[in-house]
């Protein structure tokens, strides 16, 4: 099996993982992973994460144009920034529709530079300041010029009303810590007394 087979694969079996435990629920989310040659394999648009094929995940090349597969997700620009602006630090990238994280997002007293606040050793270690960033449209080209603006100092942040987004040096890593953020969130508004 090669790499990229390989690769295919874990996306599918991290997808559905994520899909069955409640994080992401019909066709929202979206995962990329970089490729040792440079391209990219992306989930397709209105795909579900419990029911991906690893023959139809996107296949794009350098500049993010399809080679093969179905067509890409939407939040393309919402990627490509986090790769442009991280290097080789990342590459993977998560994003997920999560409930606790955006509950989050729009309480008004959130810290908008660092929206977690640091109750676990492992949120802080996999995470650092998560950025809260204002609400964009899916698939608006302004959310990469958002990640652009970080200059590559944020793996995580979460977009306001619409959910999580974290770069990892590879697919295992972007996943533990997306999870470790929803958790997170889920114990940030345990402590304000809101009871998820």
């Amino acid at each position: 099996m090669t790499f990229e087979s390989r690769l295919r694969e874990q996306i599918c079996t991290l997808a559905k993982s994520l899909f069955d435990r409640g994080l992401t629920a019909g066709s929202s989310g979206n995962i990329s992973v970089r490729l040792e040659d440079g391209r990219f394999l992306v989930t397709p648009t209105g795909s579900c994460f419990g029911r991906l094929d690893p023959a139809r995940l996107s296949l794009l090349g350098k500049d993010m144009t399809l080679l093969s597969g179905d067509p890409p997700t939407k939040e393309i620009p919402l990627h490509a920034a986090f790769y442009e602006t991280r290097g080789s630090v990342s590459n993977a990238v998560v994003h997920l529709h999560s409930c606790h994280s955006v509950a989050l997002s729009v309480l008004p007293d959130t810290d908008p530079d660092n929206m977690l606040p640091p109750l676990t050793a492992y949120g802080v270690m996999r995470l650092g300041k998560v950025k809260l960033l204002p609400y964009f449209m899916p698939g608006d080209v302004a959310m990469g010029d958002a990640i652009r603006g970080l200059a590559g100092r944020r793996s995580a942040v979460v977009l306001a009303h619409h959910g999580p987004v974290v770069a990892g040096r590879d697919l295992e890593a972007a996943v533990y810590a997306i999870e470790e953020l929803e958790e997170t969130a889920k114990l940030a508004l345990l402590t304000r007394g809101l009871n998820p």
